[in-house]
């Protein structure tokens, strides 16, 4: 498998993350990779640098969102933005390391969710 750091997705993820002002996002740490032959059925996926690596390399918190581009690529431009909303709620609050899976507490991951921040997004676009 490659990977290759998608500045497109980088930019799109910045202005995701300034139009649905999700403050608690530092979206400077969160780096953007295209990836070539991969065989999950993911679209895209989300990786965290967990707190024990943060505190032995002596390093803030990064996330590593990856788009895989056999599947991603070939989406729509609406389709392309909810996939990344998806990814970007797997961040918690805290911004700490950690990862949100997609059923815990009061965080549900479905669509109904992604929806509205998606037509939030286009409409805070928009203005």
């Amino acid at each position: 498998m490659e990977f290759i750091k998608a500045r497109d997705i980088q930019k799109k993820i910045k202005n995701i993350v300034a139009h649905l002002n999700l403050r608690y996002i530092n979206s400077d740490q969160v780096i953007c990779f295209r990836s070539f032959g991969s065989s999950s059925r993911a679209t895209a996926r989300i990786w965290s640098l967990p707190r024990i690596w943060q505190q032995a390399l002596d390093l803030a918190p990064y996330y590593a969102i990856e788009i895989l581009s056999e599947k991603f690529d070939s989406l729509k431009e609406e389709d392309k933005t909810k996939v990344l909303i998806h990814e970007l709620l797997h961040i918690p609050k805290t911004f700490s390391g950690a990862l949100r899976p997609h059923k815990t507490g009061t965080f549900t991951l479905n669509q109904r969710i992604i929806n509205k921040l998606y037509r939030e997004y286009r409409k805070n676009e928009r203005d």
